[in-house]
């Protein structure tokens, strides 16, 4: 309710409808979640997942439970094909509502669909539904990232951005979910949590110069950025930090992520997966690259006078975290995860 209160701010019309939108969708992603719950506690007669993780048995009823708070959950982290309302929420949100829904709230419902799936659901999870899982997420990378490249507006291409970046959290999980237990998995596991926070930073980062952009040129047509960054040269900066960390070029958090995500796929002998990150990322490449040579360019367009660098600061804040700091730390964070850091300093 929150979410959709600050994506109504953008006030206009089209904000309020998008809004509006976005809380059936989410009513109905719950009432999804809350049907499922109920079939557990009635065949259980428990809510306690480390008590349920104990007792629950594939079955119909585990079956059907799984299905729909599994399908609640991915319609509220937008995930290809359900991620049709999330493009419209970004556009007309304010760039910091836009920066918080796709840092957080759409990373809650995933790490929500990451703790039942391996936990409470793992003894009916199958290879079959893994994949499913790993397919979806292939599908949202290749999908989002080809309507980032072609997209007219810097916000929209952030949203679909989003959308891709989503789909490598899911292709994470699905690995996940069918290794055994051991060091690798330790490291998968802490990878995924990597990627997420190098994520939500790096497309924080890209929301807040949107933000900066509307505010100081009065729009974000990518068209018409040419020679911006002269003008907005911190703000380009950060944008092409945040830009590295969303292609997965090291020293980024998301480099050391997909290595090791790559590093698994091979040792598993699912080749293919590798074929779809290598796409998404010389894809990420190219509509990140198509912003920065327009914001480069020659020639100009009016902005108004900066009174001040300091919001300028976040954006710096957050994309230097994604590349340098979740990147060159890597290890410490793996650390203070406890999910196997000896192994990465090994």
């Amino acid at each position: 309710l929150t979410a959709v209160t600050l994506s109504a701010l953008g006030a206009s019309r089209t904000a309020v409808r998008a809004a509006l939108n976005y809380l059936i969708l989410g009513l109905l992603g719950s009432l999804l979640f809350l049907a499922g719950v109920a079939l557990i506690y009635g065949r259980y007669g428990s809510l306690d997942l480390q008590l349920l993780a104990t007792v629950v048995q594939p079955g119909p009823s585990l079956w059907v439970a799984m299905a729909l708070m599994s399908a609640g959950l991915l319609l509220k982290s937008a995930l290809f094909p359900l991620h049709f309302w999330l493009p419209n929420v970004h556009a007309n949100a304010p760039a910091p509502v836009s920066a918080v829904l796709s840092a957080l709230v759409v990373k809650v419902a995933f790490y929500l669909i990451m703790r039942l799936w391996l936990d409470l659901f793992y003894p009916a999870v199958t290879v079959a539904g893994a994949d499913l899982l790993g397919i979806l997420g292939a599908l949202a990378i290749v999908w989002g990232s080809w309507q980032a490249m072609f997209t007219p507006r810097l916000k929209l291409l952030a949203a679909y951005s989003s959308i891709a970046q989503l789909g490598y959290l899911f292709l994470f999980l699905s690995l996940l979910l069918v290794m055994p237990a051991g060091e690798e998995r330790q490291l998968l596991s802490g990878a995924l949590i990597l990627f997420a926070l190098s994520h939500a930073c790096a497309k924080s980062a890209l929301f807040l110069a949107a933000g900066t952009l509307q505010q100081q040129a009065g729009h974000d047509r990518i068209a018409e950025l040419r020679g911006v960054s002269g003008q907005l040269p911190l703000t380009f900066f950060s944008l092409g930090l945040a830009g590295v960390a969303l292609i997965g070029l090291p020293p980024s958090g998301s480099f050391l992520a997909k290595w090791q995500l790559l590093s698994t796929t091979l040792l598993a002998g699912q080749w293919y997966w590798v074929v779809v990150v290598s796409i998404g990322s010389l894809m990420a490449c190219i509509y990140m690259f198509r912003v920065l040579s327009v914001a480069f360019g020659e020639g100009g367009v009016a902005t108004k006078p900066i009174n001040s660098r300091r919001e300028e600061l976040p954006t710096l804040a957050l994309a230097m975290t994604a590349t340098f700091i979740l990147g060159l730390g890597g290890v410490w964070v793996w650390r203070i995860l406890g999910t196997g850091g000896a192994g990465v300093a090994g």
